[in-house]
């Protein structure tokens, strides 16, 4: 929740007005408990307006008997120790049980034991501080119960996590004797057998990413027969954005009939409100370059859309020898001022001027902190640059 995706207020909406849907949902299935593997919020510090509409929500489960179950996720994770995460005081209110919070991280009724452990971000981070974790709040599920870990993180198994994520976790540091183990983070929903249970991501509930936009967006609703045997539903949301995607080569096609040809495809497939992503690929022909395909066009083709989002892969030809070598074997420059030439030209190839400048200036800052391996550095010069812009 909290989202204003590609800047546009009615996609905050529509997050707040999946959860809603979710929490619609939830009431009429009336289950024992509602577990939430991390990521409600978008921000670790959420607008006023979007924890109101997420107090409104927790508020109506509580009023009809639905414990909420939560750990943190890589985005509502505490920012640092002094402030916390926004789940303590939600917790404290009573509107949700943020496991990691309380003695033994754990949560128990006459039926179920579930156990959650916090966000780490990093493999890393995980492996070093996970253990550690443990060991003050030890796992002990119960064989008279039915057992659920939850997390928020990709664990390193074959078809789990997308090529492009890292896996935080081994699955050697994920403990046995759970019955299900309810996972976040991982935004297309699958399941599978893992250690003596089932490995669960029901997956995001609107499009945060273009890619993840093919699956519906639900949920799981779990049955536990009295064998102790899980059955999983996955509940479809109705009322989320429609996504209409289209991925096309274009190898070989000069800028100008390129953007011609997505134009009039964006007009056949316009819609009442849809968001439209062309995602163009391919080598353009030599000396053609990024910069030429209109994008104004394609943006403004769909007169019913909400949004066209054109994302251009578009390849160039490289930059030729003779100018790669003009550059370098100068005597007179430093290697730095070498180094920030060639990122100009790389760069100048795409964008003006003024941003080629600025990122090849980004491009040369980050270099000596990414050899030192100086992750906090790197994301300050990030997070530096990205505010500027």
């Amino acid at each position: 929740m909290g989202y204003t995706q590609y800047n546009l207020e009615a996609r905050r909406e529509d997050f707040n007005d999946a959860f809603r849907e979710v929490v619609d949902k939830t009431i009429k299935l009336a289950p024992d408990m509602l577990i939430i593997a991390g990521d409600i919020f978008h921000h670790a510090r959420p607008s006023n307006v979007t924890l109101e509409a997420a107090i409104e929500n927790f508020g109506r489960l509580k009023n009809a008997g639905i414990p909420v179950l939560v750990v943190d996720g890589s985005h509502d994770a505490a920012p640092n120790l002094i402030t916390g995460t926004i789940l303590n005081p939600l917790d404290a209110a009573g509107l949700l049980y943020y496991l990691p919070r309380h003695e033994g991280a754990c949560w128990q009724n006459e039926k179920c034991y579930v156990y959650g452990i916090p966000n780490f971000r990093t493999r890393r981070k995980t492996e070093e501080k996970l253990p550690s974790f443990y060991e003050k709040n030890n796992p002990v599920p119960d064989r008279e119960l039915f057992n659920i870990f939850a997390f928020h993180m990709a664990i390193d198994l074959p078809n789990v996590k997308p090529i492009q994520m890292e896996a935080e976790a081994p699955p050697e540091l994920i403990p046995e004797g759970f019955d299900y183990y309810a996972g976040g983070h991982v935004h297309k929903p699958s399941k599978r057998d893992f250690k003596s249970g089932i490995l669960a991501y029901s997956g995001s509930t609107e499009v945060v990413y273009y890619d993840d936009s093919m699956p519906k967006r639900g949920f799981y609703h779990v049955k536990v027969n009295e064998k102790g045997h899980a059955e999983c539903q996955h509940i479809k949301l109705e009322k989320t954005r429609r996504f209409s995607i289209f991925k096309i080569d274009y190898s070989g096609m000069v800028p100008s009939r390129i953007s011609e040809a997505v134009v009039r495809q964006i007009k056949e497939i316009d819609d009442e409100d849809i968001i439209i992503v062309p995602i163009l690929e391919g080598t353009l022909p030599a000396e053609a370059s990024r910069s030429e395909i209109s994008v104004t066009a394609i943006r403004n083709a769909a007169k019913k859309a909400l949004l066209v989002h054109p994302i251009i892969r578009l390849k160039e030809t490289e930059i030729p020898e003779e100018v790669v070598r003009s550059i370098f074997e100068g005597e007179l420059k430093d290697l730095k001022t070498k180094a920030f030439e060639y990122f100009l030209q790389v760069f100048s190839e795409r964008y003006s001027r003024d941003e080629a400048e600025n990122i090849a200036r980004l491009s040369l800052n980050l270099i000596e902190p990414l050899t030192r391996k100086d992750e906090a550095k790197v994301k300050e010069k990030l997070e530096e640059y990205l505010n500027e812009d």
